[in-house]
């Protein structure tokens, strides 16, 4: 099975790096760390004659490195109670993609992805993290990928999650738990 991690974190080195980390450990992982990368925001399009036209940034080199993998784990800081900026933009683009004749089954493509979440916020994220997960929840139903499972992590300094270990624990289960490898 292969794994890319689509990390919205903003952070290097941050928690929702370290939470990933711990995930990951044992398994041969690719990173995509989207604060690397330009994308765009979507210009929506679909009412228009023409429809979409491609855009010069590097999304569409970010979807060609996920679309091979059999499990896709999105990170992102717990932001305003969302997700990070970066990662939303990401996922809003997906909707210029279901359009797309490059990526002709992008939707049955992602279908066959295990989707998890991993997600690390300040202010009681166990609790204010949850709208998020619903959310992530609505965007896996609507693409068909099955949702196996999240992590919600509290920290807010940098290193602040290594004293989650309630969230460190059920990180290294994760993956394992769900007989996904």
């Amino acid at each position: 099975m292969k794994i890319a991690v689509i990390n919205g974190g903003t952070r290097p080195g941050g928690n929702t790096d370290i939470l990933v980390e711990k995930i990951v450990q044992g398994f041969d992982a690719e990173h995509i760390y989207l604060r690397q990368y330009h994308i765009l925001p979507m210009e929506d399009l679909r009412h228009a004659e023409g429809n979409f036209c491609p855009v010069q940034d590097d999304y569409d080199s970010i979807i060609e490195r996920a679309l091979p993998c059999d499990i896709l784990i999105f990170a992102t800081p717990i932001y305003w109670f969302g997700m990070s900026g970066t990662l939303k933009l990401f996922i809003d683009r997906w909707s210029q993609t279901l359009r797309d004749p490059r990526f002709p089954d992008f939707q049955q493509q992602m279908s066959m992805k295990q989707a998890y979440v991993a997600a690390v916020g300040g202010d009681s994220p166990k609790i204010k993290g949850l709208p998020l997960i619903q959310q992530f929840a609505h965007i896996f139903a609507f693409m068909g990928m099955p949702f196996k499972g999240y992590i919600l992590g509290e920290g807010n300094r940098p290193g602040d999650l290594l004293h989650d270990h309630q969230a460190l624990s059920a990180a290294s289960r994760l993956l394992k738990r769900n007989d996904t490898i």
